[in-house]
């Protein structure tokens, strides 16, 4: 992971940047941009990560535990891993020529795939761990090409709609391949081949951004590398409210990860196991009523002020996941209403924990900090917990149905992330008015 860190990576090669022009000069339109790039290069990256989660690979397992589950588990770990590597990576990470260790990271985890049609099963399943390894990088590095400006916030949630909208499209193509008659396990890597041409335009296009200007540094601070020392500063400077924080982060994780890779098979127990397009017509309302309601925060110049409607959104998100779960099961929601409300509710508390979150966290406090480390403290914590829940599904003796398992985390969600969202907004309330509250100048005595 050394190359992450090396701030000696030669320029763009000349193809990447001959004819694409100059976007310094237009701020609006470099923001605009900024976002779509970013959002368009992590959808491509999702063509490289989700697509085998379209397949069901019915009949198949490993010791007693569904097959898929393993093969879950196993990104999942890689992906892990990945997280917290990238505490360190990620946070002293350079921010100059970032595309070269981009496109390598990804270009690892499709030889994965191509592992993953090649080595015969259940040996393929080590193949999905080197492929989430590489992948868990990916976010920091994008989102870095985009922090500490003062329209981060609406550039963040474009690139945040993708966890939305990426994996249901991907699934969708990865479906159509497997009607056509792809085999279950090349049409990950062949969706992957998919998306090649537009990962490099994307890519591309991030290079071209100009750094964040004079206006951005004053109002949301320089985002430079973090030292160990520094990491561990601002650590015990928030602990308590980081603590809450992550607490809700890791049920969030571990249910909307569970979600996403297991989508399929609550559509096959509903029913609709057959309707390919369902993917995209669920998750793509609930992509543009969040990234609405996220983007709406770079109107908020206060930082304080938006840290607590950040709360605020994600309080009423992980409320919509869990009221929507108690109406389905009293029968005055059907199925896709369900899915689609509680995938409304949990992309309302977790994109913003994805950009806007972390971002007026370091602005209102103006520590020396960058957003990378924080996602990563985070999704390190998270992607362990759905490791986790996934083996307590499969090999824990819980003889439930997808719908029951799946309604239970997201009810233990909405009450145990909703008490630890409000103890959080209470503490940074409260810290950041204490450091705001001037000092009284100590008393002189003059002699008598």
């Amino acid at each position: 992971m050394a190359i992450l860190e090396s701030a000696e990576l030669p320029s763009a090669p000349p193809q990447f940047t001959r004819h694409m022009p100059s976007l310094r000069n237009s701020p609006y339109l470099s923001s605009v941009v900024a976002g779509c790039a970013a959002m368009l290069t992590y959808l491509c990256m999702y063509a490289f990560r989700k697509p085998f989660s379209a397949a069901t690979f019915p009949g198949e397992q490993l010791a007693g535990m569904d097959y898929k589950a393993w093969l879950v588990m196993a990104q999942v770990l890689g992906y892990a891993c990945s997280k917290f590597i990238g505490i360190r990576v990620i946070a002293e990470m350079r921010r100059v020529q970032r595309w070269q260790p981009l496109l390598l990271l990804i270009g690892i985890s499709w030889l994965a795939l191509l592992g993953f049609a090649l080595v015969p099963r259940p040996w393929n399943i080590v193949c999905l761990f080197f492929n989430g390894l590489p992948l868990g990088m990916v976010w920091g590095v994008v989102f870095s090409y985009l922090e500490g400006r003062r329209a981060t916030e609406l550039m963040g949630t474009i690139l945040a709609s993708s966890l939305i909208f990426a994996s249901g499209l991907v699934k969708t193509v990865g479906r159509y391949l497997l009607i056509s008659g792809v085999d279950q396990f090349w049409m990950p890597f062949l969706t992957g081949l998919i998306f090649v041409p537009p990962l490099l335009a994307c890519v591309a296009l991030l290079e071209r951004l100009p750094p964040p200007d004079a206006a951005d540094l004053d109002a949301r601070g320089v985002r430079l590398p973090m030292s160990a020392s520094e990491r561990g500063r601002f650590l015990r400077r928030f602990l308590p409210g980081l603590a809450l924080v992550i607490v809700c982060y890791v049920g969030l994780t571990v249910v909307r990860d569970f979600r996403d890779s297991f989508e399929a098979e609550l559509l096959t127990e509903f029913g609709f196991g057959k309707r390919v397009g369902l993917f995209v017509q669920i998750e793509t309302p609930i992509a543009i009523l969040v990234l609405l309601a996220t983007a709406s925060l770079v109107l908020v110049r206060d930082n304080l002020r938006s840290l607590m409607i950040i709360h605020a959104l994600m309080i009423a998100g992980v409320v919509c996941a869990g009221l929507s779960t108690l109406a389905f099961r009293a029968g005055l929601l059907p199925p896709l209403w369900w899915l689609g409300l509680v995938g409304l509710g949990l992309y309302l508390a977790y994109v913003p924990f994805n950009c806007a979150f972390h971002e007026r966290l370091i602005a209102t406090f103006k520590g020396s900090a960058n957003v990378g480390f924080l996602i990563y403290l985070c999704d390190a914590c998270g992607y362990l917990g759905s490791i986790v829940v996934i083996l307590l599904k499969e090999a824990g003796g819980l003889h439930l149905s997808w719908s029951r398992f799946f309604g239970d985390c997201v009810l233990l969600l909405a009450l145990f992330g909703g008490i630890s969202l409000l103890a959080s907004a209470l503490y940074f309330r409260n810290k950041a008015r204490l450091e705001r509250r001037p000092v009284a100048p100590a008393t002189i005595l003059e002699p008598t």
